[in-house]
């Protein structure tokens, strides 16, 4: 059975594709066959090759085994928007056995998988599912990436309390100082 792992964020943009890297770079020097896996992403790039997510890519990239950009992320949406509300809007809607499938296969090949997220904890994917019920159904360790700033010790424990509180094991934690170059944290 493979290792795998859910990277959430105390919110959007706090640095869950950098600590996700990082921890896929530190599996493959560990001997591990790695797998990232970002099933959902919004704000994609219009390409030659179809939509591409930035960090869906990294993932793709710091992957040990060569997998396929849509093997890696499914879903893709153009919109930086919720992905409920993008994928309503394009009538494309999230399917968790998509997501459990892909996953599913991904175990088949890496010994060491890791799924990233899309904004927080409770990311709605559709008006009924989010996020962290598809986690909850799948029983996948989380760690938890906090952007450091003002406020944030709050919406840790707030995050760390929703994650035990699904009965799910709360693995590790990442602090990431999301302060721009020449600003200044408290």
């Amino acid at each position: 059975m493979s290792k795998r792992y859910f990277v959430t964020g105390t919110d959007t943009e706090v640095g869950k594709t950098v600590a996700s890297c990082a921890l896929l770079q530190a599996a493959k020097a560990a001997g591990y066959r790695t797998a990232g896996y970002k099933p959902v992403a919004s704000g994609s790039e219009k390409t030659p090759e179809g939509l591409r997510n930035s960090d869906a890519l990294a993932l793709q990239h710091n992957s040990s085994l060569q997998l396929d950009y849509a093997t890696v992320n499914p879903y893709t949406f153009a919109e930086p928007t919720s992905p409920h509300i993008i994928s309503a809007q394009e009538g494309r809607p999230i399917e968790s056995l998509v997501m459990s499938a892909g996953l599913r296969g991904l175990e088949q090949q890496a010994d060491w998988v890791l799924v990233e997220g899309a904004g927080g904890w409770f990311t709605p994917l559709s008006d009924t599912f989010t996020f962290a019920d598809w986690v909850t159904q799948e029983q996948l360790p989380v760690i938890l990436v906090v952007g450091v700033k003002l406020g944030c010790i709050n919406h840790a424990m707030l995050t760390a309390q929703a994650i035990q509180h699904a009965g799910l094991t709360l693995a590790g934690w990442v602090a990431n100082d999301v302060t721009p170059p020449g600003k200044t944290s408290r």
